[in-house]
């Protein structure tokens, strides 16, 4: 039976021997990266088969179809988000598929959140931008969460979500996101809401968002920003904070940039 020592007990590693533990896990985490980039076609239809009988054999009550137990386009999707480990794939994708379900997901429209969507607080790009994504532009001044119901807000989120997902071109995987936060006021801030958008995507639609542009931020937003910035780990990386002509020269052309953004 293996010993624990007391921590005080425990001798510290040197310098040069907490450097080469470094590089062995370094090393481990290259190397297994690499095993997963290195796996065949015939490897990928074997691991889907295998989530998609054990979904069958652990939840059969979860639905099936597009974006169901049986959608082998979503499971090799969630594979490759969980390093193609079936068992956490299995995992993640049946809390998302039971989320899609409760949510109402595929009852979703415009009719739904009429008075929301006519704000244009929140919209999809007629246009890809430079790097062929569909684009999905958030107003950050038009959000009122004392004045909007915030369940509909979900919604209204989810709905364009799904749009811009279904805008994707052959060969692209993910979208990208505008906040336009000119204009933004104490009032306009909503940590929840913020908390709900970073599940959604970490959860539900994982890797699914390839770039996120804060335009022309105010100071009042910084707040805002040290809270959720924690949320998001690894994704903070995927933030740029811009201007608006950044958005203009690096993300569009003049024919493609949205209104918004335009001289």
């Amino acid at each position: 039976m293996a010993v624990r020592l007391p921590n005080a007990l425990r001798l510290p590693l040197s310098p040069s021997s907490q450097l080469r533990f470094k590089n062995e896990r370094r090393f481990v985490a290259l190397r297994c990266s690499a095993e997963y980039q290195t796996l065949s076609s015939s490897d990928h239809s074997k691991l889907v088969l295998e989530v998609k009988e054990k979904l069958q054999r652990d939840f059969p009550s979860l639905a099936t179809g597009k974006n169901g137990r049986d959608d082998e386009e979503m499971i090799l999707w969630f594979l490759k988000d969980r390093k193609f480990s079936v068992e956490e794939a299995v995992y993640k994708l049946s809390k998302a598929i039971k989320w899609r379900q409760d949510f109402g997901v595929s009852g979703l429209s415009e009719e739904l959140v009429k008075e929301l969507y006519q704000t244009r607080k929140a919209y999809v790009h007629d246009h890809l931008d430079k790097f062929g994504r569909p684009v999905l532009v958030v107003v950050g001044s038009k959000h009122l969460p004392a004045r909007q119901d915030p369940v509909m807000n979900q919604k209204l989120c989810v709905l364009l979500v799904e749009r811009a997902l279904s805008k994707l071109p052959p060969g692209t995987n993910n979208i990208l996101g505008i906040f336009d936060l000119r204009g933004f006021g104490a009032e306009n801030g909503d940590f929840q809401f913020l908390k709900f958008l970073i599940d959604v995507f970490y959860y539900y639609y994982p890797k699914r968002l390839g770039q996120v542009l804060f335009v022309d931020a105010p100071f009042v937003f910084q707040p805002m920003w040290q809270l959720v910035k924690p949320l998001l780990k690894s994704y903070a990386s995927l933030v740029r904070f811009c201007d608006v002509e950044t958005v203009r020269r690096e993300y569009f052309t003049d024919d493609t940039v949205p209104q918004d953004f335009k001289y």
